[in-house]
């Protein structure tokens, strides 16, 4: 998958706070930046949302046709909840 460049404007305060901060551990503000990703993204990737959704692929723009002209078809009966099931992750 191709990123995008990243486009961020950081506040003067932050640039400042950052700069201090990796001045007094004798760090570039590079490695204070890797430093908080190592710590952020694993808390990121135990977020329910991520883990729920990390593996789906995206559906084809046929697929997508199908799945969205089977839904136009279905009758008000067919939308009725049939049934609950509760869920913890």
């Amino acid at each position: 998958m191709a990123t995008k460049a990243m486009n961020i404007k950081m506040d003067e305060e932050r640039l400042a706070d950052i700069k201090s901060v990796a001045a007094v551990f004798h760090m570039s503000i590079t490695d204070v930046v890797m430093d908080a990703l190592d710590e952020y993204l694993p808390k990121m990737k135990n977020d329910p949302f991520y883990r729920l959704t990390a593996n789906v692929e995206e559906a084809s723009e046929e697929e997508t046709q199908e799945i969205l002209g089977e839904l136009e078809a279905l009758s008000d009966d067919d939308l009725k909840i049939a049934s609950v099931k509760h869920f913890s992750v």
